[in-house]
């Protein structure tokens, strides 16, 4: 996939699905800017004055904690929509934008059940429900703007080894979890980009699981 000239924003980029992302991105020819999971209008502004513009913004950043969930709530699914909401006035083509892409790294979790993350759980759903209802709002403006969603499924990351201390009222799930783990298998965050890179541009609403989680 060329991407010559394209310039893409992606969170949570330091590790992870975030950094392979990049990694690709950069790869195919786009220009890369990483930013902290706390997103700000002034990071895009100042990314938009420097390249001139934004074409892919790549929401990852997302955390697993059934402890702290106020802030699994805020990183997941507020991050997400602030991300989203900010960008679009630097997208829109109804007010001098080039339109764009927006790429939410969702989770199995948000097409599915995880028992023992009811917090995680919802508010993957919440990015899912987002992405579809916004990917229909962008088409019924005429924003030019296409939404997305990756939905993988166990990935090994710093944030997949870290569940089993952050199940909290349900840590007596934990077995469960690893069965579920062991039956559907665990893949490299690189092999589960590299499958999901050349869909990304696809037109409509694209919720990917890909081998061996279909």
């Amino acid at each position: 996939m060329a991407l010559n000239g394209k310039t893409a924003v992606v969170t949570g980029a330091a590790m992870g699905i975030g950094r392979s992302i990049a990694e690709l991105l950069l790869q195919n020819g786009a220009k890369v800017v990483t930013v902290i999971p706390v997103v700000s209008q002034a990071a895009f502004q100042k990314t938009v004055e420097t390249f001139g513009g934004i074409d892919i913004l790549v929401n990852n950043a997302g955390i697993f904690n059934e402890i702290t969930w106020e802030k699994t709530i805020a990183i997941n699914l507020g991050g997400c929509i602030r991300g989203s909401y900010l960008v679009i006035e630097h997208m829109n083509k109804l007010t001098g934008g080039r339109g764009g892409v927006i790429i939410n790294v969702a989770s199995m979790a948000g097409i599915g059940v995880l028992s023992c993350s009811p917090v995680y759980t919802a508010t993957k759903h919440g990015v899912v429900g987002f992405t579809q209802a916004f990917a229909a709002a962008s088409v019924a403006s005429g924003y030019g703007i296409r939404m997305n969603a990756l939905c993988p499924g166990f990935v090994q990351t710093d944030l997949f080894s870290s569940i089993k201390s952050k199940l909290g009222q349900f840590s007596n799930l934990a077995d469960a979890n690893q069965e579920l783990i062991e039956k559907l298998g665990v893949l490299t965050e690189r092999l589960y980009v590299c499958a999901c890179f050349k869909q990304w541009c696809r037109k409509n609403i694209n919720l990917h699981l890909p081998a061996p989680f279909s």
